[in-house]
């Protein structure tokens, strides 16, 4: 048996190296790597079991102020089902934490959204209303800002605080 190495095959176009690696040398590590990934997916699973073990062990006891504490809280129970809201309102005592951010956050902007934008009471009892916020800068740009007299004796002068419309001519 030849094992010489030949830089050409004799159509010209170049061969590997055949010294250098088997296939019998590929399959076995292949093989092996499949066992080691086995193998550690096992180690890692019993050694999460005694981390939980050991964390239920080293846990406070549960406040007497709660009825109906679940033991695990990180999946739900199958009376509820998907219902994640029921599941909180009824296991969880109050103050919760919030379950829909957005939702909730977008309901604050519409409510205020509309006092800013519509008119309504303050107080009806004292009069007090609200008026659009567009339009209170169109009448604070009419009026203008309330002018405070100076301090000093000197009699107060009253000016605008609004620039003076020029008018127009046309020729």
């Amino acid at each position: 048996m030849n094992h010489d190495t030949h830089s050409a095959k004799p159509n010209g176009h170049a061969d590997f190296e055949r010294k250098d690696i088997s296939v019998n040398g590929v399959v076995i590590f292949l093989v092996g790597l499949a066992a080691m990934i086995v193998i550690s997916y096992f180690v890692v699973d019993v050694f999460y079991g005694f981390l939980q073990k050991h964390f239920e062990a080293q846990q406070a006891p549960v406040s007497p102020l709660v009825t109906n504490a679940q033991q695990d809280t990180r999946r739900l129970p199958p009376q509820y089902g998907e219902d994640y809201a029921k599941y909180l309102q009824e296991a969880f005592p109050a103050p919760q934490l919030e379950t829909d951010e957005r939702t909730q956050l977008n309901e604050v902007r519409l409510r205020e959204e509309d006092i800013l934008g519509t008119y309504g009471y303050v107080d009806k009892n004292a009069g007090t209303i609200r008026i659009p916020i567009d339009r209170a800068m169109d009448l604070l740009v009419q009026q203008g800002l309330p002018v405070l007299p100076q301090a000093g004796g000197v009699a107060a002068q009253t000016a605008k605080s609004q620039p003076e419309q020029k008018k127009e001519t046309r020729q």
